[in-house]
């Protein structure tokens, strides 16, 4: 057999060996083991493929793990599993009270390797001295978030990878007690971060102790329902709904819901409605992708609906799609900031008939990349606003929250019971307003405008760069700071904000702002979760008709969206 002429070949392969022989995954042994057959070979692609797999690790975060299921630090898989619990809890464990005991509540998703991943994180907490409690079968990620709370542990886990490709998997972590069940953020994903490494370096995975776990009591579920429930408003009609899991978990948490607010049965998306870990209809099993509602679209038609509900495949987020003559589908998809304007005002609306002339009484959030739109509505409401890094890691934690959304497709509207966005809670908040609504006489579209007739028109616009190297997403950034541009699009820029050193009381984030003149707004900034680099374009125009008001908004976005992209190419 051949050797690798690359010495650095010979300490990967050193390195991938020893990951085998602590590999309790057949399937990511066997694979592994191919690999190192063909560097051994001499094959310049496995090479390449054992460097990027062993020569980094992959992050722990504020949004937890997420990478491809394979052997490997860099990429998930159950030995970067047990590592994680192991450290994450060594953390806990080192924060309890004395004499106290700390606990963590489990769930996972229908991904590939989710129920294992998460067995494997109750066993290795158990062993560690955590009370771990796993969820009693697959469910949606809001049901974890409310299980953080409802059950007053110290920490949650979830093993989702959200809307990502069908390979990947995740880990995301939360906290009890004073974080309330929000998401991890700084310092604590880097503490975290610490004792995982510590762990990776000290032991191997059969070393580390594996106790006992409970399970939760059907209970939790139940209690979620009922308290998720009260979300709706009361209702005189039952507008023709189609709902699609995306073959994904939400169905039958998002089926008791309705039941429990007195919503009829929608139409379902047969063929996305089971949890399918290949994803077997979509290309993406993200609903704001292309092509991803076609069949939503396909049996909407065939049932004449007035409204299309999708879930991605952990239900933490909702997609909403109305009648629309102009499309080709015979429906659009609306924005995440229309609903989450929509829903904002319809919270706002609530909380001023709860206070009455007493003044504020709560909040509205949203992230910094969100429609500026949700401001003007917490002004007109007398509600007090806040902006937040991108997440609701940040934004859960804004004060006296009544409501928070960001722009991708996230909704938070009953912060009582969950501190995370929540898109069976959200589709139910929505499907309320459409009941209200079709009471009157209206429709979502007639909403849209008396919106645009109130708070102007809030146009906005995304753009994504998905590269294959990530260095190219710090150059464009470095570029942009280097050198900022006088104007985009032909549209005058007024100034540059940079929030990498923390600006108007935010925390440091790898973030630009471009403020332009009218008023329009530009953020650009790196995925948290994928290869790419974002842009969101935002603009306002309160001026003339309604149909005036759109029209200059849309050409604004439409001049700096072609500007942006000429920047960052």
């Amino acid at each position: 057999m051949s050797q690798p002429t690359d010495p650095s070949d010979a300490a990967r392969l050193a390195l991938a060996e020893a990951w085998i022989a602590q590999d309790p995954d057949a399937e990511t042994r066997a694979e592994l083991a191919s690999l190192i057959e063909g560097v051994r070979a001499g094959d310049t692609a496995a090479s390449a493929e054992l460097a990027d797999r062993f020569d980094e690790r992959l992050a722990f975060g504020t949004a937890g793990l997420r990478g491809a299921i394979a052997a490997g630090p860099n990429r998930m898989n159950r030995v970067l599993v047990a590592q994680a619990a192991a450290g994450l809890a060594a953390y806990l464990v080192e924060r309890a009270a004395p004499g106290t005991t700390p606990s963590v509540v489990i769930g996972y998703d229908g991904r590939k390797n989710s129920d294992v991943f998460a067995r494997d994180s109750a066993e290795v907490m158990a062993g560690a001295g955590v009370r771990a409690i796993l969820l009693p079968r697959l469910l949606p990620t809001p049901v974890l978030a409310f299980a953080v709370r409802h059950l007053d542990v110290s920490a949650g886990v979830m093993v989702t990878a959200s809307h990502n490709p069908p390979n990947d998997n995740g880990y995301k972590v939360y906290l009890g007690g004073d974080d309330h069940g929000s998401q991890i953020v700084a310092p604590a994903d880097a503490e975290i971060a610490a004792r995982i490494l510590q762990v990776a370096e000290s032991s191997t995975v059969p070393e580390l102790p594996r106790g006992s776990y409970e399970t939760a009591p059907e209970s939790v579920v139940d209690e979620y329902v009922r308290q998720t429930a009260l979300a709706a408003d009361a209702h005189t009609t039952q507008p023709r709904v189609v709902y699609t899991a995306m073959h994904g978990v939400g169905w039958e948490t998002m089926a008791r819901v309705l039941e429990a607010a007195g919503f009829a049965t929608p139409s379902l998306v047969e063929e996305q409605i089971a949890p399918d870990p290949a994803f077997p209809t979509v290309a993406f099993p993200n609903p704001e992708e292309p092509g991803a509602m076609d069949l939503s679209f396909a049996r909407a038609r065939e049932v004449d609906a007035e409204l299309v509900v999708a879930n991605d495949p952990d239900a933490d987020r909702l997609a909403v799609a109305i009648p629309d003559a102009a499309s080709d589908d015979g429906y659009r998809r609306l924005t995440g900031n229309e609903v989450g304007l929509l829903l904002g005002w319809q919270a706002a609306r609530r909380a001023a008939a709860v206070t009455g002339d007493s003044g504020p009484n709560g909040a509205l959030a949203c992230s910094i990349v969100s429609s500026p739109g949700l401001e003007a509505i917490a002004d007109a409401y007398d509600l007090d606003f806040e902006a937040t890094l991108t997440g609701f890691k940040w934004i859960s934690r804004a004060p006296g929250l009544v409501f928070g959304f960001e722009e991708a497709l996230g909704y938070l509207v009953n912060p009582g019971t969950v501190r995370d966005k929540d898109g069976i809670s959200a589709a139910l908040a929505f499907l309320s307003l459409v009941a209200e609504l079709q009471a009157a006489g209206r429709t979502v579209a007639d909403h849209l405008d008396e919106f645009v007739e109130r708070f102007g028109c809030h146009d906005s616009a995304q753009v994504s760069i998905r590269v294959t190297e990530l260095e190219r997403i710090g150059e464009i950034m470095a570029r942009l700071r280097a050198a900022p541009p006088a104007s985009v699009g032909g549209i005058r820029v007024e100034r540059i904000e940079d929030l990498s050193d923390g600006f108007g009381g935010l925390p440091p984030s790898d973030v630009l702002r471009i403020v332009l003149e009218g008023g329009a707004r530009v953020m650009v900034r790196p995925s948290g979760t994928e290869p790419k680099l974002k842009v969101y374009i935002d603009a306002m125009s309160a001026d003339g008709t309604v149909e005036e008001r759109r029209a200059a908004a849309s050409a604004a976005v439409s001049a700096l969206e072609a500007g942006m992209r000429e920047l960052v190419a």
